[in-house]
């Protein structure tokens, strides 16, 4: 055998495994397709906040519960598809969709509870790990705090239509739990690039917020 069918053999081995890594991509394209779809679908039933008239929680948790549990379904079909260990090598796939949804969920959290929804809280509606563990096909701490500021943009605009909904309590509620929020983010020595630029933009919605509850203040409207 020469050495030009060596080489030749050799890299007609190689062949297996971008072809097993093409079948890989395709089926996470598929699952992608229907991840959005339930993303959509949730922005508009979420849209309806936005309305100048009550919002109805209860009604609201049903419709968009629903859709999350598709939404899970989804990541379990993710989780069967993605080769273990290879979590990372995928990711870039699904990191923008994971982000969006986690900033629904916990948009509809604040709203039922005027509290915090957790990492593992989260992990637990996307039914995936909440551990940082690369091997395990989980919620990685970077798209759960993306996913958190993306919600303090929609809460920004939130403050604004309620008081146009003659709503002035939880303009007040939001800019509480918005400040703490940001404290929060003060104590973390951000390096990624993209989340630092989205910290940055934190400081332009709870300015706004501020400027509502500031607003609402001089109409003798904030409760005090």
């Amino acid at each position: 055998m020469t050495s030009f069918e060596t080489g030749a053999e050799l890299f007609a081995s190689f062949e297996g495994y971008f072809s097993k890594d093409r079948e890989v991509r395709q089926q996470i394209r598929d699952v992608i397709t229907e991840l959005e779809l339930c993303n959509r679908q949730l922005n508009c039933n979420i849209d309806v906040i936005h309305l100048p008239k009550a919002i109805d929680v209860p009604a609201l948790e049903r419709s968009c519960g629903e859709i999350m549990g598709r939404a899970r379904e989804h990541f379990g079909t993710l989780k069967g598809v993605v080769p273990q260990e290879q979590f990372y090598k995928y990711h870039d796939f699904w990191k923008t969709i994971t982000q969006s949804l986690v900033a629904k969920m916990s948009l509809l959290h604040f709203l039922s509870h005027y509290s915090l929804l957790d990492k593992e809280e989260a992990s637990n509606l996307l039914g995936v790990s909440a551990s940082d563990d690369p091997k395990e096909f989980h919620l990685p701490l970077e798209d759960y705090l993306v996913g958190l500021l993306f919600m303090c943009s929609d809460l920004a605009r939130l403050a604004v239509n309620r008081v146009t909904a003659k709503d002035y309590t939880t303009p007040l509620k939001i800019a509480a739990f918005v400040k703490e929020l940001e404290s929060g983010f003060r104590l973390l020595n951000l390096k990624n690039d993209f989340l630092r630029k989205r910290y940055d933009t934190l400081k332009y919605d709870v300015k706004k917020i501020e400027e509502v509850v500031y607003d609402l203040t001089l109409r003798g409207l904030n409760g005090s």
